[in-house]
């Protein structure tokens, strides 16, 4: 039987996350396999781990509140998750946003390639522009694809949607993944899928749901920050600083 872990990083996300932990809930209960659901504070400054708490002692099964402190101003996203992945014991596990852009019964487009054996999925919003319901901004759109470009071209990968967040992995993948992260930024989508190449790891982009859903924390000096951390990743792999241990 299928176990799944679902990592939900959160940061000051009070107001939006009882609503996607319940669709969350109410989805894979219904579903033939076991799940959890972590949900990893990211040092929020509102009561998002009280009511985590409060909903995984009342309504939502399976669930409980993780708390991470950041490790340097900013952003921080990538450690949240790391946390999450730590402490998770599926056999497959996803992280994804807790605006709930991308509903988790999209999960199941990823299982026949985690079933084959395939380490991680990625979602992505490009393969097939149908699936997209509610857009970003236009200046968004723009930058997002001239940044997927710059990095297909030095990192070597053929991943159109990098920044999505909405992955898969196989659970020991997983682990031996996140084992070498280093950037905690907005930049360790990237880093990700450079670790997984180097791992020789298998990598499946798929299309997906996604849906702006507004309120994101997510500023345009996060794409200056994305370019440094790409050269610091690109740097990084030619070093050897992703090599098996």
């Amino acid at each position: 039987m299928i176990k799944l872990s679902v990592i939900i990083p959160a940061y000051n996300e009070e107001n939006r996350i009882t609503a996607t932990l319940r669709d969350i809930d109410g989805y894979l209960e219904k579903q033939g396999y076991t799940y959890e659901i972590l949900v990893v504070d990211n040092g929020s400054h509102d009561k998002t781990v009280q009511v985590v708490d409060q909903l995984s002692r009342t309504t939502v099964q399976n669930c409980r509140a993780l708390e991470q402190e950041p490790v340097v101003a900013g952003n921080n996203k990538g450690n949240a998750v790391k946390k999450g992945i730590t402490e998770a014991q599926g056999q497959y596990m996803v992280f994804m946003d807790a605006d709930n852009a991308t509903p988790i019964s999209e999960i199941e487009k990823f299982f026949p390639y985690l079933e084959q054996g395939i380490e991680m999925v990625i979602g992505s919003r490009y393969l097939n522009p149908e699936t997209v319901k509610i857009r970003q901004p236009l200046y968004k759109v723009i930058l997002s694809r001239m940044s997927n470009i710059l990095i297909q071209i030095v990192l070597g990968v053929h991943i159109k949607d990098t920044q999505t967040g909405f992955k898969a992995f196989n659970g020991r993948a997983a682990k031996e993944i996140f084992k070498h992260l280093s950037i905690y930024g907005w930049g360790f989508d990237m880093e990700l899928i450079a670790i997984a190449y180097k791992l020789s790891y298998r990598v499946k982009e798929v299309p997906i749901s996604w849906e702006e859903h507004g309120g994101s924390h997510v500023p345009l000096k996060a794409y200056l920050q994305s370019l440094l951390d790409l050269f610091k990743i690109k740097w990084n792999s030619l070093t050897g600083k992703y090599s098996p241990k």
